[in-house]
C-alpha cells in the first residue's frame, strides 16, 4: 500500500488535498520504512480549478489513480448528482486490482456510486448522512462515527476526519510509534476515535455572560474525583437546582450529568495513553464508581473501549512503563 494515489476535480477544496498530501505525500526520511508515493491524478492532467480561485496541476490520469495501492477520494462535486463514468469506471478497476479505497468527507458518494458500499457500513459528514442513505439505500450509513474501516474500504466523516482516517492508515501500516509520531508534528492528537455527535454533546458555552454557570463547571473539573449532583452544582452555583438545570441547558446545550461525564471521560484519555493504570485505577481516579460504569459512558462519548484506545498508544517501548503512584 506504498502507492497512494489521490483525485482532484473541478470545485474541490483544497483543504482535503492538503491532509493528504501531508500525510502521505512529505518525505520522512527520519522513519527507517518504505515510505508512500503520492501521485496527484484528475480524469484529465492539467490544471484543475478549486474553491477560492486557485488552480491545482495534476500529473496523473485516471489509469495512474486507479493503479496506487491506496486510492482517495476526497468529495465529490455534488452530492445528489452522479459521478463522472470514468471515475466510476476507475474505482471498481481499483477494487477488482485490490487496492485500498478510500472516501475523504463526500467522497463516500462516489464510492456509494460505483457499488463499492453495498452492504457496508459507511460514514460522511453528518448533514449529508441523510442524502447518502436515500440514495443508496443498500448502504449502512453510520452518521455519528468519525472513521470507518472496513477493509479494503475506509470512509470518513466531514474533511477534518479525514485527517483522523489518514493517521490511521498510517497506525495500520507502520504501527503506533510512526503514528503517532506524524501526528506530533502535524500537532494534532495521535488518536481520535469518536463520533462527530460528540462536537453537538459537549459544545462551548453559548452564554459566556453567566458567570454563575461558568464557576460552578470550573469547580467541577477541579473535583472530578467527588461525587457531584445537580444539587451540588446548584449550591455551587448558588441557585435552586431545577433554576440551574435551566440556566446550564441554556447555556451549553447539554445537561450537567452529561456534561460531567463527558468531561470525566475526557479526563481519562492521559492515564490511557501514559500509564499502565489497571481500567479499575483510571476509573476511579477521574470520578467513576466502578469500571462498568466507566466504560459503558467511555463507549458511549468515544465510540471506543477504554481499552482499544489504550492500545492506540502502546509500543514496544511502553511494555516497561510504570503506573503512578
Amino acid at each position: 500500500m506504498s502507492t497512494v494515489s489521490v483525485l482532484l476535480y473541478d470545485g474541490m477544496s483544497a483543504f482535503e488535498l492538503g491532509i493528504v498530501t501531508e500525510v502521505f505525500g512529505l518525505p520522512r526520511p527520519e522513519f527507517d520504512v518504505d515510505w508512500y508515493r503520492l501521485a496527484i491524478c484528475a480524469a484529465r492532467p492539467g490544471p484543475v480549478r478549486v474553491v477560492g480561485g486557485a488552480a491545482l496541476h495534476a500529473d496523473g490520469d485516471l489509469d495512474a489513480f486507479a493503479a496506487a495501492g491506496t486510492v482517495i477520494v476526497p468529495g465529490v462535486s455534488d452530492i445528489t448528482g452522479e459521478c463522472p463514468p470514468a471515475v466510476i469506471s476507475a474505482l471498481r478497476l481499483a477494487f477488482r486490482r485490490g487496492a485500498r479505497i478510500v472516501s475523504i468527507c463526500s467522497g463516500a458518494f462516489a464510492l456509494a456510486e460505483a457499488g463499492l458500499l453495498d452492504g457496508r457500513r459507511a460514514a460522511t459528514h453528518w448533514q449529508y448522512a441523510p442524502v447518502l442513505a436515500r440514495r443508496f439505500p443498500r448502504v449502512e450509513v453510520d452518521p455519528d462515527v468519525l472513521y470507518l474501516d472496513d477493509d479494503p474500504i475506509l470512509t470518513s466523516a466531514g474533511s477534518a476526519a479525514g485527517l483522523d482516517l489518514c493517521l490511521h492508515l498510517v497506525r495500520k501500516d507502520h504501527g503506533p510509534t510512526i503514528a503517532n509520531a506524524v501526528a506530533r508534528r502535524l500537532v494534532v492528537p495521535a488518536h481520535r476515535d469518536g463520533g462527530q455527535a460528540q462536537f453537538i454533546e459537549s459544545p462551548v458555552l453559548a452564554d459566556a455572560d453567566d458567570d454563575r454557570v461558568t464557576a460552578s463547571m470550573s469547580w467541577a473539573l477541579a473535583h472530578l474525583t467527588e461525587a457531584i449532583t445537580v444539587e451540588t452544582l446548584a449550591r455551587t452555583a448558588n441557585m435552586s437546582p431545577r433554576s440551574y438545570l435551566r440556566h446550564f441547558t441554556r447555556s451549553t446545550g447539554t445537561s450537567p450529568i452529561r456534561w460531567l461525564v463527558t468531561q470525566r471521560v475526557h479526563a481519562s484519555l492521559p492515564l490511557l495513553e501514559k500509564t499502565a493504570l489497571p481500567i479499575e485505577r483510571v476509573a476511579t481516579s477521574v470520578g467513576f464508581d466502578t469500571a462498568v460504569t466507566y466504560r459503558h459512558h467511555f463507549v458511549r462519548t468515544m465510540r471506543v473501549s477504554p481499552s482499544a484506545y489504550r492500545r492506540s498508544f502502546t509500543t514496544a517501548g511502553d511494555a516497561g512503563r510504570r503506573p503512578l503512584p
